[in-house]
């Protein structure tokens, strides 16, 4: 029994020790390395940046909501109010009356070779054909026309046969009348813009390129409302670059409201919306500016006699004025003559008779159209644009 147990505890003791021998074997084995940490990730540079933000951007300190100074009410908040936009100052023209009169200094400076030529001829003791012949030559080159220089002469020639012995003061008084009596002294110079039946009064503005005729338009604009008249302003030139603000900027100086569409765009319909503005704004005038126009090309011709009928689909015309340069003496009067085949001229603006301009234009083309001259430039002035009284014209002519 004794030695059973024996056996036992043995068995027991040896057991043991195999399983501590197995244990410490396993530990004796390497155990798998721990999985590597989580690398260390560089951040890419920043983005290239212009300016204020070229630096690569830092962290800052940021500020928490309890930090930060808010208003407490007390200060009222100034609002900045957007700078009001400046109204153009109205401008009040001189009177027209007289005008051409205050201008006639101006008028006589660039005329005066006409009037004293004549005058100084005629005062010779004796008038031979050669005599006669020198003032033919200087009424033709000072524009007058042969018929009308002609006709001129053969007045003067009876005259002095009648007067015998001439004195300064006649002889001034001799070509005073028969200079009057070419310009035409009973023909009716009044811009027409009052029409019988129902304002506005329409007013179509034509001529070539380089005639000042948009810069008359605006003149035109403030004679009429110096004389009281409130104005419409079409601007139908949508050839020319800046012609509609150019137009533009003349109504604003007297208060005169302007019609204008895109560059380019239909002229006839720009003349058709400024009518149709006037109307219904019960302005007194409609001035419509048309575009420069070669007179030798049929196109733009034609095109023009279009803007007069789209025009009259509301109201007749009641006023076609053709400006033209003083100083392109015959070249004018062709001008003239083609205008006239297309549109019907009422009158006449001679523009730049203040410069190198020969006065006997005044009486070729109202001989050429048989319409009067019913304006005339004397300057680059915003009322230098006087109506043509023929009495001071031929008085600046001959001189004091």
């Amino acid at each position: 029994m004794e030695t059973v147990i024996l056996a036992v505890v043995i068995a027991v003791v040896v057991l043991g020790a195999l399983g501590g021998l197995v244990v410490g074997s396993r530990r004796k084995k390497s155990l798998p390395p721990p999985p590597p940490s989580a690398p260390d990730i560089t951040a890419p540079p920043a983005e290239p940046h212009v300016g204020d933000e070229a630096e690569t951007p830092r962290d800052e300190p940021r500020r928490t909501i309890e930090e930060v100074d808010l208003p407490d009410g007390s200060a009222p908040v100034v609002v900045e109010e957007p700078p009001a936009l400046e109204v153009p100052e109205i401008e009040v023209p001189e009177p027209t009356a007289g005008r051409l009169v205050r201008l006639r200094a101006r008028l006589s400076r660039s005329q005066n070779a006409l009037g004293k030529g004549l005058l100084t001829l005629l005062s010779r003791e004796h008038l031979d054909e050669d005599t006669w012949e020198e003032i033919e030559d200087i009424l033709l080159t000072a524009d007058v026309g042969v018929q009308p220089t002609q006709e001129l002469v053969e007045g003067l020639r009876e005259h002095v046969k009648v007067l015998g012995t001439r004195t300064p003061e006649e002889l001034r008084g001799l070509l005073r009348g028969e200079l009057l009596k070419l310009v035409g002294p009973d023909m009716d110079r009044t811009v027409k813009t009052e029409p019988e039946n129902s304002k506005p009064g329409i007013v179509m503005v034509v001529g070539v390129n380089g005639t000042g005729k948009t810069t008359t338009t605006g003149k035109l604009a403030r004679v009429l409302v110096a004389d009281g008249r409130s104005v419409v302003l079409g601007a139908a030139d949508t050839f020319r670059a800046a012609a509609a603000d150019q137009l533009q900027t003349w109504g604003e100086r007297v208060g005169a409201y302007t019609v204008r569409g895109p560059e380019g765009g239909d002229p006839a319909s720009v003349a058709f919306d400024a009518v149709k503005e006037g109307k219904e704004m019960g302005s007194d005038v409609v001035l419509i500016d048309t575009a420069g126009r070669l007179h030798t090309k049929t196109g733009l011709m034609d095109e023009l006699g279009k803007v007069k009928r789209v025009v009259e689909k509301h109201a007749p015309l009641d006023e076609v004025l053709l400006v033209l340069d003083a100083t392109t003496g015959q070249n004018g009067l062709v001008q003239a003559r083609v205008f006239a085949e297309v549109v019907d001229i009422t009158g006449i603006v001679l523009t730049k008779l203040d410069g190198t301009a020969k006065g006997g234009i005044v009486v070729a083309v109202q001989r050429e159209l048989g319409v009067p001259v019913k304006l005339v430039g004397l300057g680059e002035g915003a009322d230098d644009l006087a109506p043509f009284e023929p009495e001071a014209f031929v008085d600046a002519l001959i001189g004091e």
